[in-house]
């Protein structure tokens, strides 16, 4: 099963890149393991300077912003 890890603290732009994340993993059907990350050591180790960041299956895929719902959609 894929896995997306959401980089962040839980500010507003963390909630919403975990919405966007599930609304594009509905419109396409596709099923993930969704992980929120918080410890700072472990987004240092991905190269992650500004949050929210995005990892699927362990590749950094965007930080610093939210993605759109049809960006990620093209990711999955």
């Amino acid at each position: 099963m894929m896995k997306i890890e959401i980089l962040g603290f839980g500010c507003q732009k963390c909630e919403q890149l975990e919405a966007n994340v599930r609304k594009a993993l509905e419109e396409t059907k596709k099923k993930a393991e969704i992980v929120k990350i918080r410890d700072i050591n472990k987004i240092i180790d991905y190269g992650v300077m500004a949050t929210p960041a995005i990892v699927i299956d362990g590749k950094l895929k965007a930080f610093g912003r939210v993605p759109e719902v049809e960006e990620i959609k093209k990711w999955l």
